[in-house]
């Protein structure tokens, strides 16, 4: 889709928005909307009761019986009260279910958003930027939030408003009626051409609105980044452009709307006056009535031609008022479904997790409570199944892979690792290291070739099945508001306290926990920062440790880590892999000595493969990295 495309007015949100509200509320919208056009009604009835006071008034003028005209006058007014209390207890009914409706149907969207995109792939967040993600959430909410409870009501108000005065004015004078038309279709003209040079710019300051949080959101993470390398200016100078881009596309949007206003308002005005005249006009020279009330033209339909011109008018630009707000909300809701109808992350998977225990006869026997012995159920054509043991044994066969088509990233990749026996991989950056991971947990699909856990095609294993079997420490720790506890039972939710703390020795963490002021109930928020990089990196390995899976996947795990916390680390690490798979992605040689396997990969290719011995004894490029001939960088 262009980008011209993109920034015209939403087709069709509209509609499906208020389809989602009926969805959400349905019953009480269609209450709100009847209040709304009670409301709406009764407002446009206080001309009809001035026409009719100013006729009784001139038919008892004649009589001189000011008592009888006082009676119908007071009756009239009597009537008009009624109708005012009817249209306030309207009003504050429609009020106070909309304030349900909107907080309601913002809760409800926002939660399908979070809901929705807790299923969208990887791929998604690595290719959108966080803070105009965050932006959905904020600015186009808030747009919306507007434009439920302000816009649409008052325009539809308006609307109600503007024909029910309409009709009114047929009733009384058809030629009165046409002069406030032509007034009408001038009125048109100007919001077209005035008005609608908004439309495309509001659209265009939303988009800006979450490039800018995207970038400010970039810059506070890597605020330390900024200032090592004195790059205060230069990210001054980037902001200023896209700041300078929202402030341009916020201007003209904002510049167009302004304008509209005063221009209706005093189109209004002039109209009045033309009213005023022409209704003079029409008394003085007895020219006959054409109505559908049959009334003859008097004094008194001149005097409610004008009040109705006037609320006619007014309602138009609030009307016209309100357009701008409603594209842009239209616009803002448009990004929200936008998030909404992302693709979710596909998964054919059918073969799943279950836990097991021995039978009689050695074989294996699904079961409801937690034995943490695991087996893959595998359910065939026939309808039989067959009961896998989970053992974490990996296998790549020829795989290939390419993040975009026709860049491919890794090259005939053939590996395999045992049950028990840790693989690493080393190489330069962007060599492919995490890239193989990133297919074992499938994270991405692989464009060709085959990898297979445990005997079994992984695209037949449920994701989230896969997902639970592997263990992952990253290079970037994340980290979550909450206690010390809570954050390394991420792993494994139904975990108790004494697994997680048993989790947190192994690790090397239980020291330096029980030093915090509450020790594991320590209190922690944004992202740890009380903590420091190595510390929060122990919880981290920690949390996957507490998972207890078969696989685990260390990438750079112990990059944050001095040396000497290294060495309580790796201690740790070597308790934990035992028995486990593990992948191991590190700069520092000194980690992956004792592994079963080391992958030397560059440019998405295997090109040395074998334990520390027999590669220091090829001296090819592993042995040039190690003696420091070469240099990862």
């Amino acid at each position: 889709m262009s980008n011209r495309q993109k920034r015209r007015a939403p087709k069709g949100v509209l509609g499906r928005l208020i389809r989602t509200i009926f969805q959400f509320y349905p019953v009480m919208l269609p209450i709100a909307l009847v209040c709304i056009l009670i409301n709406a009604v009764v407002s446009s009835i206080p001309s009809i009761f001035m026409q009719n006071i100013i006729l009784v008034v001139e038919e008892h003028w004649q009589s001189g019986d000011w008592a009888a005209a006082s009676a119908d006058v007071f009756r009239l007014v009597g009537l008009l009260v009624i109708f005012y209390i009817i249209s306030l207890a309207a009003g504050v009914a429609f009020q106070q279910l909309m304030a349900i409706i909107t907080q309601g149907s913002l809760a409800k969207m926002r939660k399908k958003m979070f809901n929705g995109m807790q299923k969208l792939p990887i791929k998604y967040f690595d290719t959108h930027n966080h803070g105009d993600v965050m932006s959905y959430y904020t600015n186009d909410i808030d747009t919306l939030r507007q434009m439920i409870s302000q816009s649409l009501p008052q325009m539809l108000s308006s609307g109600i408003i503007i024909l029910t005065v309409f009709s009114i004015m047929m009733y009384y004078s058809i030629w009165m009626t046409l002069i406030v038309l032509l007034g009408v279709v001038c009125m048109t003209f100007i919001v077209r051409k005035v008005g609608g040079g908004s439309a495309k710019y509001f659209v265009r300051q939303q988009e800006a609105l979450g490039k800018t949080e995207g970038y400010i959101e970039e810059m506070m993470n890597g605020q330390k980044v900024v200032k090592v390398f004195c790059h205060e200016e230069a990210a001054e100078r980037d902001f200023d452009k896209i700041n300078d881009a929202l402030f341009a596309d916020s201007e003209k949007a904002h510049r167009y709307a302004n304008t509209l206003m005063p221009i209706l308002n005093n189109v209004g005005y002039v109209l009045y006056v033309v009213v005023a005249l022409v209704g003079g006009w029409l008394l003085l020279s007895g020219a006959p009535n054409l109505s559908l009330s049959g009334q003859a033209f008097g004094i008194s339909i001149v005097v409610s031609f004008l009040n109705m011109t006037k609320q006619f008018t007014g309602n138009i630009s609030q009307v016209s008022n309100q357009l701008n707000a409603i594209i842009m909300g239209l616009a803002g809701t448009k990004r929200i479904f936008d998030l909404i109808d992302e693709k979710p992350e596909t998964d054919d998977g059918y073969v799943t997790l279950v836990n097991v225990k021995e039978g009689a006869n050695g074989e294996l026997i699904e079961c409801e409570e937690r034995t943490n012995v695991w087996a893959w159920k595998h359910p065939h054509s026939d309808g039989t199944l067959t009961y896998t043991r989970l053992a974490g044994d990996v296998r790549f066969f020829d795989v290939d892979f390419a993040y975009e088509e026709g860049k491919t990233v890794l090259h005939d990749i053939s590996l395999y690792a045992k049950p028990g026996q840790k693989i690493a991989f080393v190489g330069s950056t962007g060599a492919g290291k995490t890239t193989i991971t990133n297919l074992i947990n499938r994270f991405y699909d692989i464009a060709d070739g085959k990898i297979r856990y445990d005997g079994i095609n992984i695209n037949k294993i449920k994701k989230a099945d896969l997902r639970r079997s592997l263990g992952i420490v990253l290079q970037d720790t994340n980290l979550f508001t909450g206690t010390v506890m809570d954050n390394i039972r991420y792993g494994r939710l139904d975990a108790c306290d004494e697994e997680c703390i048993a989790a947190a020795q192994l690790a090397g963490a239980h020291d330096f926990i029980t030093r915090l002021p509450q020790g594991y109930q320590t209190e922690l928020s944004g992202n740890g920062a009380s903590l420091s990089q190595g510390q929060r990196q122990l919880l981290a390995i920690a949390r996957a440790a507490v998972a207890d899976p078969p696989v685990m996947i260390l990438d750079e795990a112990t990059s944050s880590i001095d040396t000497r916390t290294e060495a309580i680390v790796q201690q740790g690490m070597d308790a934990l892999m035992t028995g486990r798979t593990v992948f191991v992605i590190a700069h520092r040689l000194s980690t992956v000595q004792n592994s079963n396997a080391i992958m030397v990969l560059d440019h998405g290719r295997i090109i040395e493969r074998g334990t520390h011995e027999e590669l220091l004894a090829l001296k090819g490029t592993y042995y040039q990295l190690y003696t420091g001939v070469l240099e990862l960088d």
